[in-house]
């Protein structure tokens, strides 16, 4: 047993507005889920679906929405205990299987909340992660 619960997370409805906002300001297409996040599916994969508790190897690139250059990337595959990671994966990555695609829209407090991440990440960031799911374990 790994000791994680499923995220119960669910973003306010302010943080809400103001990402769907500015997704229809730059005309993006996108599915909201009941959290909050928003997602687009570029590929559903097939095969195994992560839990909370899965091992899972992605190849990422993660931006703040207001910026086109990415904080953080990974081009060769990181693996990653689904439930130590931000509500917004913990949420996104479940909903596509192993080989599948997703662009995620996290509010802020399913991403880095009012504290952020170092000098990367600002508090109260709407994160825009696009993710491939390599593997899951």
């Amino acid at each position: 047993k790994c000791g994680y619960m499923t995220t119960t997370a669910v973003a306010s409805t302010a943080e809400i507005a103001s990402l769907k906002a500015w997704l229809d300001a730059s005309s993006l297409t996108y599915t909201q889920h009941p959290s909050g996040i928003f997602y687009k599916i570029n590929s559903a994969g097939s095969g195994a679906a992560p839990v909370v508790c899965s091992n899972v190897t992605v190849t990422y690139s993660g931006r703040i929405s207001t910026s086109s250059t990415p904080f953080d990337q990974n081009a060769t595959g990181a693996t990653f205990t689904l439930g130590q990671l931000i509500p917004g994966w913990q949420i996104g990555i479940t909903l596509i299987q192993k080989g599948g695609s997703i662009i995620l829209y996290i509010p802020p407090s399913l991403g880095y909340g009012s504290s952020g991440s170092g000098a990367a990440i600002p508090p109260n960031s709407n994160l825009v992660f696009t993710i491939n799911l390599l593997n899951v374990q």
